[in-house]
């Protein structure tokens, strides 16, 4: 029973990631016509990309204080708390009967959501190092599936009631709670024995980490990664139908399959390809897979293109969960919160910045060459590699 229990604490850790997912991404189709029930028409958009900026700013603050907190007080207290803290949220939005209400509810949304850390940081304590990269893609398997069953049920229901995603959220919070509060044991055995103020501030996080030689060029390594992976979530639908003309159900059908591909890809192939290639071997794999859909996509010229790159970018899934065992590696495991949470927050503050620059890179290139922001995007890749083989970096243990 006891050689069990890593496994058992794995899958609910999983489903309470695909839960989590589900809970977030369900409420995404509604948020325009909501908007425009409570701001009006004219300042839906404004107010659309300010919510997704507050709930990214929000995760960038919030996410090294829970990494850290796990690490004091363990993983299950602070899951707990951050499920019971987002199914009261979603109650709150759902009776939501101002704006201003709306944005209190985005920001309480942002800082449970930044509990994503924390998950991270359970599965790297349950699983042997050599497995850790193959739990990562499982992880991303499970976020994936999230985010795909996310909007299709938010959009079922939207069309009953703009508030029934809200409810629906609570209430897959709620059951997200019970099932962790009955299954979920506690996996750090290794708290630190105080907690340190100067690692719940958010900024100062890189330059805590800074002092281990091979993590800060590899960190680069990871910025530039979350920078590229903006380009798809913010422009894949925006560009299908300015550049194709693909219709509603089409640019939705686009987004399922690359969603459905890229979890079977994190879940069947990332383990397997990083137990052949290696980490930093299968990291190049995956950026090179990668940059070869983004060039794809800036040259696509009809709307059946994007379906045939697809795989390409499920392959590209590889890089990132590569790229998580090989940072994981670098710390020991005392400190693998604060390290999630660090690179939760750093993606969230790429986050902020990086749809805004994807779409304002589009809308100026548009006329000239519209698929530019994809170009540019394979080229910035080329970024990682000094970082990758720096002096620094090299020193990482294989």
């Amino acid at each position: 029973m006891i050689e069990n229990k890593p496994n058992r604490a794995l899958t609910v850790i999983l489903m309470t990631l695909l839960l989590d997912a589900v809970g977030m991404s369900l409420v995404l189709p509604i948020l325009p016509g909501l908007l425009r029930e409570l701001a009006g028409a004219d300042a839906t958009s404004r107010h659309y990309g300010a919510l997704l900026a507050v709930y990214a700013a929000m995760q960038f603050l919030f996410a090294p204080v829970l990494g850290a907190l796990s690490d004091r007080f363990g993983r299950r207290p602070v899951l707990l708390a951050s499920l019971a803290g987002a199914a009261a949220d979603y109650v709150l939005m759902a009776l939501a009967p101002s704006l201003a209400w709306l944005y209190v509810g985005r920001v309480l949304s942002g800082i449970t959501g930044a509990s994503m850390a924390v998950g991270t940081a359970y599965i790297t304590d349950v699983t042997p190092e050599p497995e850790r990269a193959k739990r990562y893609g499982q992880m991303g398997a499970a976020l994936g599936l999230g985010f795909v069953a996310g909007p299709l049920i938010g959009g079922v229901l939207g069309e009953w009631s703009l508030r029934a995603p809200f409810v629906a959220a609570a209430v897959m919070n709620a059951l997200n709670l019970a099932l962790a509060w009955v299954a979920l044991p506690e996996s750090n055995r290794h708290r630190t024995a105080r907690l340190a103020w100067a690692k719940l501030n958010a900024f100062s996080a890189l330059h805590r980490l800074s002092g281990r030689p091979p993590l800060l060029p590899l960190v680069g390594v990871f910025a530039v990664v979350a920078l590229v992976s903006q380009v798809p979530g913010s422009l894949w639908v925006l560009y299908g139908q300015e550049r194709f003309g693909w219709s509603a159900w089409v640019a939705g059908l686009s987004l399922a399959c690359y969603g459905a591909l890229h979890a079977a890809s994190q879940a069947f192939v990332t383990g397997p390809m990083v137990a052949r290639l290696g980490e930093r071997r299968a990291l190049l794999a995956g950026m090179a897979a990668d940059g070869l859909g983004f060039a794809g996509m800036g040259v696509a010229v009809a709307g059946w293109m994007p379906f045939a790159l697809l795989p390409l970018f499920a392959a590209g899934g590889l890089a990132l969960p590569a790229l998580q065992a090989l940072l994981a590696r670098q710390v020991d495991e005392r400190h693998q919160g604060e390290l999630q949470g660090t690179l939760a927050s750093l993606n969230s503050l790429i986050g902020i910045a990086g749809p805004l620059a994807a779409t304002a890179g589009f809308a100026a290139t548009q006329h000239a060459w519209p698929g530019a922001v994809w170009g540019v995007a394979a080229v910035v890749y080329l970024l990682a590699l000094p970082l990758l083989f720096s002096r620094r970096a090299r020193a990482a243990p294989p």
